[in-house]
């Protein structure tokens, strides 16, 4: 029996290329691919054994990171997680594993990491990234250990921010205060040692947390209600 899978990335390109390598693969059939997390919710009213996703997917009439993750969680319990991402947080780690994703892999490491880790959670186990050993490829960390320093929260504020969201629809689809995002926006900041929006958005992209396409609209000065118009950092709220 074949494992059903189905891949989501909004990279139609990476999405290309591990449907190519997974198709040699003679025990995984791709039954599906998606680049948005709307599309997302359709292939899943299907059969489907194995999710391999990106983390993130702004964009999307379900969202994505973990409000996605945590609906999919509940909606499809029997469904196996993998969460392949250029992320690395430990802390959003921590709180995938909390939500029962299988498998948290980086888009660094060789496919083969992959292929093992669709079959180990189909067998009802689980594979995270390998361990420093001789298994594992020798490859720097995608972010550099600055990012370390953010929580989880902001870390997904300024992704969601620099994809071109407002911190009204920040908090909208995070369900929190608009003084909470900019609070937490401006602390990123503070920690990468940022003080303008447009070195956040340079930032952001360089590290691979979201797409040229998708932070090009903001970088380039879109009109977006609650973005600061001369480049700078939002001020911190009167109130905490």
């Amino acid at each position: 029996m074949k494992i059903r899978v189905v891949l989501a990335d909004d990279h139609p390109a990476l999405l290309a290329g591990v449907q190519h390598e997974l198709d040699k693969v003679p025990s995984i059939e791709i039954v599906g691919t998606a680049t948005e997390s709307g599309e997302l919710g359709s292939l899943l009213c299907q059969p489907v054994d194995v999710l391999v996703m990106d983390y993130a997917m702004p964009g999307g009439s379900l969202g994505d990171g973990i409000g996605l993750v945590a609906y999919l969680r509940r909606t499809y319990p029997g469904l196996k997680i993998i969460v392949f991402t250029m992320l690395d947080n430990q802390a959003i780690f921590q709180e995938l594993e909390k939500l029962g994703v299988s498998s948290v892999l980086s888009k660094t490491h060789a496919t083969t990491y992959l292929i093992s880790a669709i079959h180990a959670v189909f067998a009802g186990t689980t594979y995270f990234r390998p361990a420093l050993s001789s298994h594992r490829c020798a490859e720097p960390a995608p972010h550099p250990p600055r990012t370390k320093a953010l929580s989880k929260r902001e870390l997904e504020v300024i992704r969601l921010y620099a994809s071109g969201m407002s911190v009204n629809e920040i908090g909208q689809q995070l369900h929190r205060t608009k003084q909470t995002i900019s609070t937490q926006k401006t602390s990123a900041m503070r920690k990468l040692g940022l003080t303008r929006d447009a070195d956040l958005f340079r930032y952001v992209f360089e590290i691979g947390m979201v797409s040229p396409s998708e932070t090009s609209a903001a970088s380039d000065g879109a009109t977006v209600t609650d973005r600061s118009p001369s480049g700078t950092v939002d001020p911190p709220p009167d109130h905490r």
